[in-house]
């Protein structure tokens, strides 16, 4: 089989999408292009089906040159005949080809190749055939200098018999399918550290079938063992049945002969078997949950970048504080920093009276249409602050303060705003956060932004990368305006990356703004095919050419213009009457290279061009006079906001400093497998306090309602 159709069946796709899904990708193109402008080629894949093509062509690539590297191992051993070579070259299961390279992998010093230096291999062959006297009398041949004595003569035997038993590919598939169906994972705490190990009460002494055990679960155990507090194995339920399973081939010949045959498979289970196999589940299983974890972290990443944004407006940004006093700025709607200074409305200082002067002030001043204020210590306090001023046309949002401090000492803040400290740059980062999510947290490293599960624990550079590929997917899926976007922005747009990011800003700078998105083949080292796969997610508003604002590809211009002549009208008027529009019969345009789904996208997009597709944000208020855990009671009603989801449940801020937990039991009336079908990152809810534990600082929720995102 070829890599296509291994994983066209895989996915459940057609062979010839999978086919020209990968010759795409392996001549440049990038995922958000193929999925957005080749739908044609791929069958209308999506994003997701694309990139999950790119990770199993990506592991399979590896699986071959594994392949290729072990045939020239074996075939330089001399060792490769005709049938080995085919059952190598067909074989597409890791585990299996492993298995068949075993028995001539280079080895260490081991106890049977002890044994055989010795001379001990023709015993080891007689109790193998199933010798029918006694081993004794027989292994009494073989003493000699270095073996001296008849046990240690069978010992050395038993030691080639374990190995040859451990090479196996029957056995190790018979230990493998133990594991696969009745694998057990058990943790116990590590006796001298159970006082440390207080987090992690729960698995002192916890055992569970492996195939049910959840991610966050394994992922929790691992981590107590990788910090030294829990021991966790894993085995099959019944040991003994396992080992009588794998004897069974090799219990042959004379009773005598069978016992150590019978000890050396039990060692061959215990010592190499068992050690090896249960390592490779311990493999897998951690896989699949980083895996799962992994998904989960790049979904929420995704509603949290894709979250509504205020859009271009003067925005106050507040970074507020109690003795180091509340950090304010005040921006312009395109972002620039126009004024800085602090305000000590809080204890030590208690100036309420002054500091509500001065922020009534500078918002008349610059004409502050919105004030964003980060929701960490004061946050509350600052909020009833602000909102007792009551600014007329100005609305007051509380927002998130994750990685912001991150931002601001990072070299990114240090180029944006040399003459600045860290707490002018965290305020302002607050407040483009409000303006434009995505613009503003692409800056910041992901695994920052608090939105994960276990992300310290899982695979880093898998995380790594599904996490970039995430971000690239959102700054591709809302498109970027040319002439205003950061570097930082830029370098996630399809085709570009960091080089050419700069490249374009350093052009910008000399030149101006950008007039076309033809114009951009002047930037140095902007090629052909770089333009091919940026120039679609980029916008010109305001571009003489109305199309250069849209997600409609420069490829397709001509297209679109010939639409608009034939019917009597140019390209403007074609956007701007949706009439025109209906009377297109779309069938006329359809070539051997553009085919329906390119069409309809087309239409689409002439149907709302330039348009931000997160829809907008929305005023929210926590309840009043709620500061902290101790103002909860059970029983209460609250508003809150969903600021990150797990596979166990949803994680809800409602103004305090402790985030309180919906568990997916408590999400709905009826069975709920996945919280991410219920709610979603930054959705308003309301929910009810069912516990308090103060004392770990626990608040547990039941969700009552959930707002409805709008356009």
């Amino acid at each position: 089989m070829t890599i296509s159709e291994i994983i066209a069946k895989q996915l459940n796709l057609r062979e010839r999408q999978v086919a020209h899904t990968i010759q795409l990708l392996e001549t440049g193109a990038t995922i958000p292009f193929v999925s957005r402008y080749r739908k044609e080629a791929t069958g209308g894949l999506n994003e997701v089906e694309v990139a999950r093509i790119k990770d199993e062509n990506d592991r399979l690539k590896e699986l071959v040159h594994r392949r290729e590297y072990i045939l020239q191992t074996i075939g330089e051993q001399g060792k490769l005949d005709d049938a080995l070579r085919s059952r190598i070259e067909d074989c597409w299961d890791a585990a299996l080809l492993e298995d068949l390279y075993l028995p001539f992998k280079p080895k260490r010093k081991t106890r049977a190749e002890a044994a055989r230096k010795k001379g001990l291999e023709p015993l080891a062959d007689a109790l193998m055939k199933g010798f029918a006297g006694n081993p004794e009398t027989l292994a009494a041949d073989f003493l000699s200098e270095e073996v001296g004595s008849v046990e240690e003569a069978l010992q050395g035997a038993r030691d080639i018999v374990a190995e040859r038993i451990n090479e196996d590919e029957r056995t190790r598939q018979t230990v493998r399918r133990s594991f696969e169906r009745t694998a057990v994972i058990r943790s116990k705490v590590v006796k001298a550290k159970e006082a440390e190990a207080g987090k992690y009460r729960d698995y002192f002494d916890w055992q569970e079938p492996l195939r049910r055990c959840t991610s966050h679960r394994l992922l929790a155990m691992r981590r107590g063992e990788a910090e030294g507090f829990l021991r966790v194995s894993l085995s099959p339920a019944d040991e003994e049945d396992c080992v009588e399973r794998l004897s069974r081939p090799f219990l042959t010949g004379g009773a005598a002969a069978a016992r150590h045959m019978g000890l050396a498979a039990a060692d061959a289970y215990k010592r190499l078997l068992k050690p090896g196999i249960e390592t490779e589940f311990a493999g897998a299983s951690k896989q699949r949950a980083d895996a799962e974890a992994i998904q989960v972290f790049a979904t929420n990443l995704k509603q949290l970048l894709l979250a509504p944004p205020l859009g271009g407006c003067r925005i106050m940004g507040i970074d507020p504080g109690f003795r180091t006093g509340c950090k304010v700025v005040c921006l312009d709607a395109q972002g620039n920093l126009l004024h800085n200074e602090t305000i000590y409305p809080h204890a030590p200082q208690n100036q309420y009276a002054r500091a509500g002067f001065k922020l009534r002030a500078l918002a008349e001043q610059y004409h502050v249409e919105a004030i964003a204020i980060g929701n960490g210590t004061a946050g509350r306090e600052t909020e009833e602050l602000v909102s007792s001023l009551h600014l007329k046309d100005t609305d007051v949002f509380l927002v998130s303060e994750d990685g912001a401090s991150v931002y601001s000492a990072s070299k990114l803040a240090r180029e944006e705003f040399p003459d600045y400290d860290v707490t002018v740059r965290g305020a302002v980062s607050i407040a483009r956060r409000l303006a434009d999510p995505l613009a503003e947290l692409v800056k910041i490293d992901p695994k920052a932004i608090g939105v994960g599960q276990y992300q310290h624990d899982v695979d880093q550079g898998a995380l790594k990368r599904s996490l970039d590929q995430t971000v690239e997917l959102c700054v591709n899926a809302v498109g970027v305006n040319l002439n205003t976007a950061s570097k930082h922005l830029l370098t996630y747009v399809s085709g570009l990356g960091p080089a050419l990011a700069q490249n374009i800003v350093d052009y910008r700078a000399e030149h101006g703004a950008f007039p076309s998105r033809q114009s951009l083949l002047k930037v140095p080292r902007l090629g052909a095919k770089a333009y091919e796969q940026c120039a679609g997610f980029l916008r010109i508003p305001d571009a003489p050419n109305p199309l250069d604002n849209t997600a409609v590809h420069p490829e397709r211009y001509a297209l679109v213009e010939q639409m608009a002549r034939d019917a009597g009208c140019d390209v403007a008027t074609l956007i701007a009457s949706p009439q025109v529009r209906q009377q297109i019969d779309l069938k006329r345009y359809c070539t051997a290279d553009v085919g329906m789904p390119t069409l309809n996208d087309i239409m689409q997009e002439l149907a709302k061009p330039g348009r931000d597709p997160r829809g907008k944000v929305r005023v929210f208020r926590f309840a009043d006079n709620l500061h902290s855990i101790d103002d909860l009671r059970e029983g209460m009603e609250l508003p809150g906001v969903v600021t990150n989801i797990t596979k166990f449940g949803c994680f809800v801020d409602m103004g305090i400093k402790v985030k309180g937990l919906v568990h997916v039991s408590q999400m709905a009336d009826h069975f709920v497998k996945d919280p991410a079908e219920v709610v979603h990152i930054q959705q308003q809810v309301t929910v009810r306090v069912l516990d308090v534990d103060e004392e770990r600082g626990r608040v547990a929720l039941r969700l009552l309602a959930a707002d409805k995102p709008q356009d």
